[in-house]
């Protein structure tokens, strides 16, 4: 018999619905070019911490290399709600309320596919991360964005996201420090989104993977550490970002026992467990490496003050982000909509960032720089970016 020459019957009708991300889509372009000064994927540029990679390398040589729980490592859950009660002042028992996964990522999936049924209204904030509508929609829900302003340095406010709850909203699916746009909540903005979540009895899916990585003396404060918010809040974060481990692929989920007992559900079936090294590794990232991370954090201050600085004088308006490691810069007095500025700056600066509408509608008329680069890269790709917006104006 011969093969199916139109593949799209046997395709689910909600996948084939979902676009690819944007980011993508932008970065098939950059692979085949050559030179380019990349400003656009969003990983650090450090290697690993030392001592974490040994840790690794010790497990490997020691032999472990076998599965572990489903819910993960004992002493990792303990090195866990070790590190968010020293951190973040909010508590979790180990042995029933955390769930170690494949990145944060998994840990997102599984907190959407225990919480959602179909039709069920998820509200999250956009400009944001390229996978958080889709995830929504691949597990049957229906994604519902909240718009944040650069005039707000992008925060979500209580006002803005109240009007968009009905009687189908199930949770709000929240990130500060923010990808793409650095946003940080205030304390008084948060207390605000937590008695509006406790008013209209729904869920928070609390995506904290930057909580390390803010600067100005900006101190994140946990969701589930405000009253009543610990019962309500799924917390999700990991060591990619913080910890320069994205190979690693190690994240985890915090919430109340029965919660996390049908995540791990879903998790024991499609995933099983994250790997022992990563686990291992990931011990000592939140035991040991505090000195670490604020190296690299204070660094990343200092590449951020000089790219903020340099695009406001170039003329692109651009506010100081006080998280993540992403600036987002107004690029709307160049007069070309986000794709046509980042498409133009590749192929004639060979300079990437990311369109701002990549991140949803609320990004257009921005682009995503990622300063998580040496500062000479950064400096050169500034000059690459003076030149051609003054080109665009000369034009």
């Amino acid at each position: 018999m011969n093969p199916p020459e139109d593949f799209s019957r046997f395709i689910a009708d909600h996948v084939s619905a979902i676009p690819k991300s944007g980011i993508r889509d932008f970065f098939e372009v950059v692979q085949s070019m050559t030179d380019v000064i990349s400003l656009g994927i969003g990983e650090p540029d450090y290697v690993t911490p030392w001592r974490i990679r040994e840790a690794a390398i010790f497990a490997l040589e020691k032999g472990k290399t076998g599965y572990t729980s489903n819910l993960g490592l004992p002493r990792l859950r303990e090195s866990i709600a070790s590190y968010l009660s020293r951190r973040y002042h909010v508590g979790y028992d180990p042995k029933r309320e955390v769930l170690v996964t494949v990145g944060v990522s998994e840990a997102l999936d599984l907190a959407l596919r225990a919480i959602v049924n179909p039709g069920d209204e998820i509200i999250y904030h956009e400009p944001s991360y390229v996978s958080y509508s889709p995830s929504i929609v691949l597990v049957g829900g229906k994604p519902v964005s909240v718009s944040t302003r650069a005039e707000n340095g992008f925060s979500l406010l209580a006002t803005d996201l109240e009007p968009k709850i009905t009687p189908r909203t199930k949770a709000l699916l929240l990130s500060f420090p923010t990808n793409p746009t650095g946003g940080v909540l205030s304390f008084e903005e948060l207390r605000s989104i937590a008695a509006v979540c406790r008013q209209h009895d729904i869920m928070v899916l609390a995506d904290e993977i930057y909580s390390e990585l803010t600067y100005d003396g900006v101190q994140h404060v946990s969701l589930a550490s405000l009253p009543g918010m610990r019962e309500r809040t799924i917390l999700l974060n990991g060591c990619s970002k913080s910890f320069a481990m994205t190979g690693f692929r190690l994240g985890y989920a915090c919430a109340p026992a029965p919660v996390i007992e049908a995540m791990m559900k879903v998790h024991q079936y499609a995933i099983m467990c994250a790997s022992i090294m990563s686990q291992e590794a990931a011990i000592e990232a939140l035991d040991h490496c505090a000195r670490e991370v604020e190296e690299m954090r204070n660094d990343y201050q200092r590449r951020r003050n000089f790219v903020v600085s340099r695009l406001n004088e170039i003329g692109l308006p651009c506010h100081s982000p006080k998280g993540a490691f992403y600036v987002f810069p107004d690029i709307r007095p160049t007069k070309r909509t986000s794709l046509e500025f980042c498409l133009g700056l590749l192929k004639e600066m060979k300079v990437a960032v990311v369109p701002g509408s990549a991140f949803g509608e609320s990004g257009e008329g921005f682009a995503r720089c990622c300063f998580a680069t040496s500062l000479v890269k950064l400096q050169e790709a500034m000059n690459r970016i003076e030149t051609y917006v003054k080109k665009l104006g000369a034009e």
